[in-house]
C-alpha cells in the first residue's frame, strides 16, 4: 500500500452493529490492534500506524458510538460490549494471536479481553488503561447496587438530553482540541481534529462520539472480578503513565501489583495522551518492548 494513500476502512459486524476499523495492508505480517479511548477515533494512531506498518499488520478500530462506527441504539456502551466487540474483531479477522497497544478506555477494555483470553495476546502496550482507581472504585461500591444504578438512571437521562456540541466551522473545533490537550502540536490538533469532526445538516460541525459514551454502566464487575482477569493477563505487558496525567499512577495505588510480567514506564511532561505528548519517546519504548 501508498504510504502517500493511508489506510483502508473496513466494517465488521457486532452485536448488529456496523463498526469501523482501518486497515494498514501488510496482511502476512503479525497482526497488532491499535485501540483508542474514550470520545477518540481510529485516525489518532496515524502517526504510530505509520511507523509501525512495515513490521506488523496493523489495524486500528473505532469502538462503538465513536469515530465511523455505528451508534447504539439504546445508548448502550458498558464495559460487556466494549469487551465483546473487541473480541468479535479479533474473531473476525482470524489470526490465532494479536498483539495490542491500546490507550485509556481501550487500555480498559483489551485488558479484560488479555485476562479472558490470554492464549491470544502476544504482547500487550497499555498507555493509562485501566479504569478508575481503587478510590473510585470503593466509593461506588459504597452507593452499593440502588445507588449506582440511580446514578446511572439519572446520568443517561441526562445524556439523553445533551445535543452534540456544534461549532460554527471546523477552525473553531480545532481550537477546542488545541485547548483540550495543550501538548499537541498545531499538526496534530489539525489531523485530529479533521478525522475527529463531521459536517451537520444546517453546516455546523460535531464530534462523532455519541454524548451516551460519557455514561459509565451502574452494573459493571466488582473490584474483585476486575482483578481476577488483571491477574488472569499472561503475556509481557508494558505500562506507559504521563507524570502530568488525571490518572493516578497503577505503581502508586497498587494496581500494578495484579500485573506478574508487567513493567511501568513514567513519562515527564506528558499527559494522558502520552503517545502524542512524548511521541518520539513512546516510539522508541514501544520499539524496543515489542522488539
Amino acid at each position: 500500500m501508498d504510504s502517500q494513500l493511508g489506510p483502508t476502512s473496513n466494517r465488521f459486524i457486532s452485536q448488529r452493529l456496523r463498526l469501523n476499523y482501518v486497515d494498514w495492508g501488510n496482511a502476512e505480517a503479525p497482526l497488532l490492534i491499535l485501540q483508542h479511548g474514550g470520545r477518540d477515533h481510529c485516525r489518532s494512531w496515524d502517526w504510530v500506524a505509520q511507523e509501525l506498518r512495515h513490521d506488523w499488520h496493523v489495524i486500528c478500530p473505532d469502538l462503538r458510538g465513536h469515530g465511523d462506527s455505528e451508534w447504539s441504539a439504546e445508548g448502550h456502551y458498558g464495559m460487556d460490549a466494549y469487551v465483546y466487540d473487541f473480541a468479535q474483531l479479533v474473531h473476525t479477522l482470524g489470526d490465532p494471536e494479536v498483539t495490542i497497544v491500546a490507550h485509556s478506555l481501550g487500555g480498559a477494555i483489551t485488558t479484560r479481553y488479555a485476562g479472558l483470553f490470554p492464549e491470544r495476546v502476544a504482547k500487550f502496550v497499555n498507555i493509562e488503561g485501566l479504569g478508575p482507581g481503587p478510590q473510585h472504585r470503593r466509593e461506588a461500591e459504597e452507593r452499593g447496587v440502588s445507588g449506582r444504578l440511580h446514578k446511572w438512571i439519572n446520568d443517561k437521562r441526562k445524556a439523553s438530553a445533551r445535543t452534540p456540541r456544534r461549532y460554527t466551522t471546523r477552525r473553531a473545533a480545532y481550537e477546542r482540541m488545541k485547548a483540550e490537550n495543550t501538548f499537541l502540536t498545531d499538526e496534530q490538533a489539525r489531523h485530529l481534529t479533521i478525522h475527529g469532526a463531521s459536517r451537520n445538516e444546517d453546516g455546523t460541525w460535531s464530534w462523532k462520539f455519541d454524548n451516551y459514551v460519557n455514561v459509565w454502566s451502574g452494573s459493571d464487575l466488582s473490584g474483585d472480578e476486575i482483578e481476577s482477569l488483571w491477574r488472569a493477563v499472561t503475556c509481557p505487558t508494558l505500562f506507559l503513565w504521563g507524570k502530568d496525567s488525571f490518572a493516578d499512577s497503577p505503581a502508586s495505588d497498587g494496581r500494578l501489583d495484579h500485573f506478574p510480567t508487567a513493567r511501568l514506564i513514567e513519562y515527564e511532561n506528558a499527559g494522558h495522551w502520552l503517545h502524542h505528548d512524548q511521541y518520539e519517546r513512546f516510539m522508541q519504548d514501544v520499539r524496543d518492548f515489542l522488539g
